[in-house]
């Protein structure tokens, strides 16, 4: 399959400025609804089934207005066809809307559809598929198409994956008319904490928060050895706390510290790679985290207080391992830092009250507010610092401004949640969860290390094309009952699946976020996959010390919880340079297996082994130092590229 075939596949609809009275008209009612959300999620109690009726409703005829058919549609004017399509979206909503008492008081799959519920329900599920496919591409409606079509026709299969006979009207009804299909917890995920969030996100970058992310990772590694990879490391994970989505954040930071990286001497594909290595964290990385995050809440039941504070150490590690990797590398490719960077103090007097937003957020959330009230209270926070200089002050437009615009960024993760909705609901028909599970068995055995690794590539292979929050969602539903069975903490398998659909928008070979990241760095999509896998390939094992450890996650007595975390990063210290193979010299195959061998001892939870390991790693150290300015330990001289 060549790349340009890939390409195009993935490719969505053309993102549209409408001209004309479309135009005119598209800000305000895009102001309104985020108005809209606001009150109904704060203030005013709203029954959740309706509000997720109009929500979607509305979202949709967006989509058909703001995205185009194909990447060659017109960027300007909107098609009758379109809005007609988006006319339509809107009067199904209407009809859901109007019916939903009678919808919700019905008993499912007892209650006959009539004629109209059946074209409504229909076009809803039609609307929502062609909507993921202008927004998010074809990758994920292939697998909700691949899924559907199992619903539908999985009863003639022979075997275990066969399934009991489902007519089109059980099918639509499971799907439309309950909360475990289009309108489950994907979609009021989206409507409540991404769509909140996502406001607080935009405030902060409008007001000159993301500039001040920036300028601060600048003052802190812009002239050590590497300066500007370690500047996008830094800066997109800053950025990442705020988006929470690996290519939002290459898109954002990545225009800038992309070229910065080629000028000063990384190739292209390994400045986009870095990029996209960097980008990828912010979806794991507190106090906002990503979708799936706030996904992982509503499906668990576990508070998302709970589940920001377990992901700090596996957060930190995953950029530790990042940074580690760069400045090795940097050092092996000899790049120096930068020499013209803003001071660190004139950063922080410039911007560092933007720091007062994270800490809202984060206490907060220590107080117990719900995420909802958590993202409101930060965007207050936000509008309140900004108000304290002209030059960031917001005035009426702007605010108009930033409330349209919030609007418009959440549309893909939208179709993105409903058509992941369509998924799960399907699966609650057939029970294929309970059937994948019984295959991991068959694959695994009782075996919790390698139903751990059926279950990462899995949710790799689940991440070809797909958006992160859909990619966890299926993973969450097909592959956790299988980690639970075998006695992993109910915290640490949706973690573990969480991580993994984060790395897997940066896993080739089709790596969205290296797709986003090509047209920046005039690199293939591939390479800058396989470059960011392999500067950040110690991040991968991460997630397994935590499942077999949970003091990583800050779970346990103090004690535990600190020697769990000392042990963990210096086996992440020992991996790094068992990959790069170098500590200002190359170290060798001898020194190079000798740092394997301590990281994977100190990952692991026994002591003895921990102890052993920790001699090793001594002992290579010393090694190294001793022969350090001669020859590399094992005989190596030359630098490993």
């Amino acid at each position: 399959m060549s790349l340009t075939f890939v390409g195009k596949l993935l490719s969505t609809g053309a993102r549209r400025a409408p001209d004309g009275l479309v135009g005119r008209l598209l800000k305000p009612f895009s102001a309104l609804i985020a108005l809209g959300i606001v009150w109904v999620t704060t203030v005013q109690i709203v029954q959740i089934y309706a509000m997720t009726i109009v929500f979607l409703g509305l979202m949709l005829a967006l989509v058909f207005l703001t995205t185009g058919v194909t990447v060659s549609s017109s960027r300007t004017r909107v098609p009758p066809w379109d809005l007609m399509l988006a006319v339509a979206s809107i009067g199904i909503a209407a009809y859901f809307w109007y019916h939903n008492e009678r919808i919700i008081t019905r008993i499912t799959l007892l209650d006959e559809l009539s004629v109209w519920d059946v074209v409504c329900g229909s076009g809803l599920m039609l609307a929502v598929l062609e909507a993921t496919r202008r927004t998010v591409g074809a990758g994920l409606t292939s697998v909700v198409l691949l899924f559907l079509a199992y619903n539908l026709w999985g009863d003639a299969l022979p075997g275990v994956l066969g399934h009991g006979v489902i007519d089109y009207r059980h099918f639509l009804d499971v799907l439309a008319f309950t909360t475990d299909g289009i309108f489950g917890a994907p979609i009021r995920v989206a409507l409540t904490y991404v769509f909140l969030f996502g406001l607080f996100g935009t405030f902060l970058s409008r007001t000159g928060g993301g500039d001040f992310f920036f300028d601060a990772a600048a003052a802190v590694s812009g002239k050590s050895p590497g300066g500007p990879a370690k500047i996008a490391v830094v800066s997109s994970g800053l950025y990442g706390t705020i988006s929470g989505s690996p290519t939002a954040d290459v898109v954002t930071t990545g225009s800038v510290t992309i070229p910065m990286m080629k000028k000063l001497g990384y190739s292209p594909a390994l400045a986009g790679g870095i990029e996209v290595a960097a980008s990828t964290g912010g979806s794991i990385l507190p106090p906002v985290m990503g979708s799936a995050a706030f996904i992982m809440a509503e499906f668990t039941g576990i508070r998302y207080a709970e589940i920001a504070v377990a992901a700090i150490v596996p957060a930190f590690l995953y950029y530790f391992c990042v940074y580690l990797q760069v400045h090795l590398r940097s050092i092996k490719l000899g790049i120096t830092g930068l020499q013209d960077v803003p001071g660190f103090l004139d950063t922080m007097r410039r911007g560092g009250m933007f720091l007062v937003p994270l800490l809202a957020l984060v206490i907060a959330l220590l107080i117990g507010y719900s995420p909802n009230f958590v993202a409101v209270f930060g965007t207050l926070a936000v509008i309140a610092v900004a108000m304290l200089k002209r030059e960031t002050r917001l005035g009426l437009k702007s605010l108009y401004e930033i409330l349209a615009e919030s609007t418009l960024r959440v549309v893909p993760v939208v179709a993105a949640c409903a058509a992941a909705g369509l998924v799960v609901g399907g699966l609650s028909m057939t029970g294929l969860g309970a059937k994948v599970t019984e295959l991991i068995f068959i694959l695994a055995g009782a075996d919790v290390f390698l139903s751990l690794v059926v279950a990462a590539a899995i949710t790799l292979l689940l991440g070809m094309g797909m958006p992160t929050p859909s990619v966890y969602i299926l993973a969450a539903v097909l592959i956790a009952p299988a980690l639970t069975q075998l006695g992993v903490s109910l915290m640490a398998a949706h973690l573990f699946l969480v991580y993994y659909a984060s790395l897997s928008a940066m896993t080739p070979p089709i790596a969205v976020a290296a797709f986003a990241a090509a047209p920046i760095a005039l690199a293939n999509p591939l390479a800058i996959g396989l470059a960011a896998v392999r500067i950040s390939i110690t991040a991968f094992v991460v997630p397994f010390a935590f499942v077999y450890n949970n003091g990583i996650l800050l779970s346990g007595n103090a004690w535990h919880v600190v020697f769990a975390c000392i042990a963990v990063t210096a086996a992440v210290g020992c991996l790094c340079l068992a990959a790069e193979g170098f500590w200002k010299h190359p170290i060798g195959t001898a020194g190079r297996l000798l740092f394997l061998v301590a990281g994977v001892g100190l990952m692991t939870p026994s002591l003895a082994l921990q102890g052993g390991a920790s001699v090793i790693a001594v002992v290579a150290l010393m090694a190294l130092r001793r022969r350090q300015g001669s020859v590399a330990l094992g005989a190596e001289g030359t630098l490993p590229r």
